[in-house]
């Protein structure tokens, strides 16, 4: 199976380790408008040699793994140079967009809209690891508009890597999206930008932090040059999910200004829910 890896990075490198280890005839072929990004994934062994995207043709599988805001540029690019029997797919975060723009395109029937629930904080080759996506649930969605027998390919590809597949409408996926991971992120970049504000010894930072704040913050060391996209994407949608969020934080605030804090205990308790929710106590929870 010839493999080509459009953009190396965390997404990218972590699909070409484990397509490695899962698969035992695999080439796979890496493409990074960074240079030193290539240069890196052929020094760690994630890809087997450097490709122009004019090589597309010759794979069996695309993967498209670069920022959303080239995303559907890249995957235009990809598609008008696939072989017939190409499966192409892209694993971004926001998927409405690239599904409306590739509608009508010739090879739609190449394309799959993936995207894979798994990450860390951090970006670049280095970042790739092994397993990042086993029992991490990959979102499937129009996979009516994909060739049968690609459809068959991904899934084998899914499932060697020990993903558990949804289906989902495209609008939709990005509506949940933006309330369960796009808000994470911008919380613990706003709660990273107060404490740095108002915190000006980085020492007291550094020594006072709990593992609560720890946890919290994690995400706002992730990309900028990777989420800003995401938020320009999905912008209708985050703005919703902002509004909701600033909402409940002024209720908070309201409550405790108002020492009403058998209300604010009640608040906390009914939160409480989600622990249920993320142990997988309610398995009939949608997402």
């Amino acid at each position: 199976m010839r493999v080509q890896v459009i953009g190396i990075g965390l997404i990218g490198g972590s699909f070409a380790l484990d397509l490695r280890s899962e698969f035992r005839e695999v080439k796979i072929l890496g493409t990074d408008s960074n240079k030193e990004h290539l240069e890196k994934a052929l020094e760690l062994g994630l890809v087997d040699e450097a490709a122009e995207i004019s090589e597309v043709a010759k794979a069996d599988v695309v993967i498209v793994a670069v920022p959303v805001d080239v995303s559907i540029k890249v995957t235009k690019e990809v598609l008008d140079l696939a072989g017939e029997n190409t499966l192409v797919f892209d694993a971004g975060s926001t998927k409405e967009g690239i599904c409306n723009e590739l509608a009508g395109h010739s090879k739609r029937r190449n394309f799959l809209a993936v995207h894979p629930i798994s990450g860390t904080e951090f970006s670049g080759p280095e970042a790739a690891i092994s397993n990042l996506y086993r029992n991490k649930t990959n979102i499937i969605c129009e996979v009516e508009k994909t060739a049968f027998k690609l459809q068959e390919r991904a899934l084998e590809i899914f499932q060697r890597l020990g993903m558990r597949i949804r289906y989902m409408d495209p609008k939709a996926h990005d509506r949940h999206i933006a309330y369960v991971s796009h808000l994470s992120h911008i919380s613990s970049f706003m709660l990273g930008k107060t404490v740095l504000e108002k915190e000006q010894n980085e020492r007291d930072i550094f020594d006072l932090a709990g593992s609560g704040f720890a946890s919290t913050v994690r995400l706002a060391k992730s990309s900028p040059a990777m989420w800003t996209p995401i938020f320009r994407e999905n912008k209708t949608n985050v703005l919703e999910t902002l509004n909701e969020y600033i909402n409940n934080l002024t209720d908070f605030r309201n409550l405790i200004e108002k020492d009403e804090f058998e209300r604010v205990f009640e608040e906390m308790e009914r939160t409480n829910h989600i622990k249920d929710i993320l142990n997988g106590i309610n398995s009939t929870v949608k997402l």
